[in-house]
C-alpha cells in the first residue's frame, strides 16, 4: 500500500471506511450481487459517515474532504465490493459535483445537503442508445416555451436512474455537435413526463443500479439550469476529469481486492507439498500484481493533488483512469487464475472482481477515450 504522504487525518478516514465495508458491505456482497439488488439503505447509513457528499464543503452539509480523502473511500470500500464503490462514486462525483461545481447559490443550498446526507441519490445522465463516446450527437432535446423547457429523448446506462431522487442531464438546446448547444438540468423524481426503464441485468457491478432515462414532453422550469444556456457540455468534460480520478481509485481498490484474495490463497493452498506461493510463477504473478497496483495509486494519487490545488488535470486523470482500469481487469485475471478451478467458482471472491473490473475501462470514457484525450494534451503541450 502506498502510504508514504498518508497524513493522521488520511488513516483516520482509510479506518472509517476499512470498517464500515467490513461491518456493513462483506457480508452482503454475494447476495447483493445475486439478486442484482440495490441496497439503498445502505447508502442512507454512508451518508451519516459523511462518504456520500465527501467533497461538499461543511457549509454546504457535506464532508469537506479533499480528493485524498475521496480516493482513499472508494479504495477501501472497493476492495470488497465494486458495485457499492461505483455507486458511491457516480454520486459524489457527478451528480453532487456537478451541482456542487457549476450549480448557483440557490441551487447549492436546495440540492447539496440532501445529496451529501443521501436523503436524496443522484443520477447524471449524458449517454444515450446513439450516442456513447460521441456525446455531441445526442439526441435528447430541449425546446423553450416561456419560463420552462420541454425535454424530449432518453438517457440509458444511467447509474441511480430508478432510485435517484434527483437527476442532472445533458439536453441539446442548439444545433448538434455543437459543443455549445447543449445545458444542464436538474431535474427531480416525480416530474410529469420524465420516468426510468427497468434494471439492466447485468455481467458485473450488479448491485449498482442501472437503467435508462426518459423524457415525455417533461417540463422543467428555467431555474433548474445549471450554468448558462449552452455550456452543459463544456461543464461535463471538466466534470469528468474528476470523475475519471473517481473510476480510477474504483479501479485501485477492485484491482487490491482481487490481489489481496490472490495474496491470501496462494499461502493457503499447498501442491505437491509446499504452498503455491513458493512457486515462482506464482509468487512473480503477485509481484507483478503489486508493483502494478502501487504504480496505479501513485498516477491517481498526483491527479488528485493536482485536482486538490485547482490545476489543470485533463491528461493525468485520463492516464490515472487508463492505466488503474486496465491493471484492475489484469489483476483480476490473474486471481482467478490464481485460484484455479476454485476462481471459476463463486465460493470464492477472485470471480467478482474479474466480473466487477471490466466496467472500469468503458464507464466514463473507454480506454481509447482515454488514449486519445492523453494524446490530444501531449500534442497541446509541444504546441501542436
Amino acid at each position: 500500500m502506498y502510504n508514504a504522504f498518508e497524513t493522521e487525518h488520511m488513516a483516520m478516514v482509510r479506518d472509517s471506511a476499512r470498517e464500515f465495508a467490513k461491518n456493513y458491505i462483506k457480508p452482503y456482497v454475494m447476495k447483493w450481487d445475486d439478486d442484482q439488488e440495490f441496497p439503498i439503505e445502505l447508502f442512507k447509513h454512508m451518508g451519516e459517515y459523511g462518504f456520500m457528499g465527501v467533497l461538499v464543503p461543511e457549509s454546504y452539509g457535506g464532508a469537506g474532504l479533499s480528493y485524498q480523502e475521496y480516493i482513499t473511500i472508494l479504495d477501501e470500500i472497493s476492495q470488497v465490493c465494486g458495485s457499492i464503490g461505483l455507486s458511491l462514486a457516480a454520486h459524489n462525483s457527478l451528480c453532487t459535483n456537478h451541482i456542487l461545481s457549476f450549480g448557483n447559490e440557490l441551487q447549492k443550498k436546495k440540492y447539496l445537503a440532501k445529496l451529501a446526507s443521501a436523503e436524496w441519490i443522484g443520477a447524471w445522465g449524458l449517454t444515450e442508445t446513439g450516442s456513447g463516446s460521441d456525446a455531441g450527437g445526442m439526441m435528447t432535446t430541449g425546446t423553450k416555451d416561456g419560463d420552462y423547457w420541454i425535454i424530449n429523448g432518453s438517457k440509458t446506462f444511467i447509474t441511480h436512474a430508478i432510485s435517484g431522487d434527483v437527476a442532472v442531464v445533458m439536453v441539446r438546446t442548439g444545433h448538434k455537435n455543437d459543443k455549445h448547444g447543449m445545458t444542464a438540468f436538474i431535474i427531480e423524481k416525480g416530474t410529469e413526463g420524465f420516468s426510468s426503464g427497468h434494471k439492466m441485468n447485468k455481467l458485473g457491478m450488479r448491485a449498482s443500479e442501472t437503467a435508462s432515462l426518459f423524457f415525455d414532453n417533461c417540463r422543467v422550469h428555467k431555474d433548474q439550469i445549471i450554468g448558462e444556456i449552452g455550456n452543459g457540455f463544456v461543464q461535463a468534460l471538466k466534470l469528468l476529469d474528476g470523475g475519471r480520478i473517481s473510476i480510477a481509485a474504483l479501479s485501485l481498490g477492485i484491482a487490491r481486492g482481487a490481489y489481496k484474495c490472490a495474496l491470501k490463497y496462494a499461502n493457503e493452498r499447498e501442491q505437491f507439498g509446499k504452498k503455491i506461493y513458493n512457486f515462482q510463477d506464482v509468487s512473480f504473478k503477485i509481484a507483478d500484481m503489486a508493483t502494478k497496483i502501487d504504480a496505479s495509486e501513485l498516477l491517481i494519487r498526483r491527479a488528485g493533488y493536482l485536482k486538490d490545488n485547482n490545476s489543470i488535470v485533463t491528461k493525468e486523470s485520463a492516464m490515472a483512469k487508463l492505466y488503474s482500469s486496465e491493471v484492475a481487469v489484469e489483476v483480476s485475471n490473474e486471481s482467478v487464475q490464481i485460484h484455479g478451478g476454485y476462481g471459476f467458482t463463486k465460493d470464492y471472491p477472485a470471480e467478482k472482481f474479474f466480473r466487477d473490473a471490466k466496467l472500469c475501462t468503458i464507464g466514463e470514457g473507454t480506454s481509447a477515450i482515454q488514449k486519445m484525450v492523453i494524446s490530444r494534451e501531449i500534442q497541446k503541450d509541444i504546441g501542436g
